[in-house]
């Protein structure tokens, strides 16, 4: 009986070896990703002002006040015209507003709409092409054929169209645009989803008699929604630039209200004696489409394939 015994079994039970900490490895992987998103980063320095100068932008349309308390309405006649200089940043215009201001409470009424127009095109097009790329057949050919003819319409006349028919305004613009932006997210949604529905776990999903609609909505779609956001981004510069085009011809928010395109516009009459009054509005206008780009080439994977 005593030669069963061991020291373990007299002093008591056997101690469970330890399990490793992960903790400095995952500490080690946490921090080897961080250095490199920085070396990525520093080695593209027009990618990070691109994130600086959108940042500032949405910042900008949704808190105006960070950035200027003067009122964007309000002028001083007396300085009228005034050049950029250290009391207005971007002069004053022919009613003695400051056109800083009016370009920061500009951008909310810009970047809403855009947001806006993005958001329908992205909504309508998805389920375009969710529904004709799954169901296939006729549904498929008569959702196509209606794509393929919006996409035959320059997207300018076709906006112009629509916001006649909707009536002048920022959301009726917004609206405008993102319909011309459908049939562009209905084709890429559409042949993701002909890649995905013929995966295993689709077909596993149909065999274990899941409906059409849940196999759709639970499998198909999370996976084939990928390229579709990256394309929203990079759809976001072409929709800014849209916008603005027409508030510039004037389908936009009523005067004085102070959207990009409408800046652009009245400055048109003063290019000779008032030259910020246009290439200020402007050069912002570009700035934020440029940066737009800029950002949508990195989230497609376009700076990943170069060393």
């Amino acid at each position: 009986m005593t030669g069963l015994l061991t020291p373990g079994t007299l002093t008591g039970p056997a101690r469970q070896p330890h399990a490793p900490d992960p903790g400095p490895s995952v500490r080690e992987g946490a921090g080897q990703r961080v250095r490199r998103s920085a070396r990525f980063l520093l080695r593209r320095p027009g990618l990070v002002l691109s994130l600086v100068l959108l940042a500032l932008v949405l910042v900008s349309a949704f808190f105006p006040g960070v950035f200027t308390s003067q009122d964007p309405l309000a002028g001083v006649p007396r300085d009228k015209l005034q050049g950029p200089g250290a009391g207005h940043l971007f002069g004053t215009d022919q009613l003695g507003r400051d056109l800083f201001s009016r370009v920061v409470h500009g951008s909310s009424l810009s970047l809403r709409a855009t947001v806006l127009a993005v958001a329908v095109g992205l909504v309508g097009g998805s389920l375009t092409g969710l529904l004709a790329g799954y169901l296939g057949g006729w549904v498929d050919a008569v959702l196509m054929r209606g794509a393929d003819v919006l996409l035959s319409i320059p997207n300018l006349l076709l906006s112009m169209a629509v916001v006649t028919a909707l009536g002048f305004g920022t959301v009726n613009v917004a609206i405008a645009v993102g319909i011309t932006s459908v049939a562009g997210f209905a084709r890429i949604m559409r042949s993701e989803v002909l890649r995905v529905r013929g995966a295993v776990y689709v077909e596993a999903a149909r065999a274990s008699g899941a409906r059409w609609y849940s196999v759709l909505v639970r499998r198909v779609l999370p996976n084939a929604s990928g390229p579709v956001l990256v394309y929203a981004a990079v759809d976001f510069g072409a929709v800014v630039l849209q916008v603005s085009s027409l508030s510039f011809l004037g389908y936009g928010a009523t005067p004085p209200a102070p959207e990009w395109g409408a800046l652009v516009s009245g400055g048109r009459d003063y290019l000779a004696t008032a030259w910020w009054l246009t290439a200020l509005p402007g050069l912002t206008i570009a700035a934020t489409v440029l940066a737009a780009n800029r950002i949508s080439r990195a989230l497609d994977g376009e700076d990943r394939k170069t060393p």
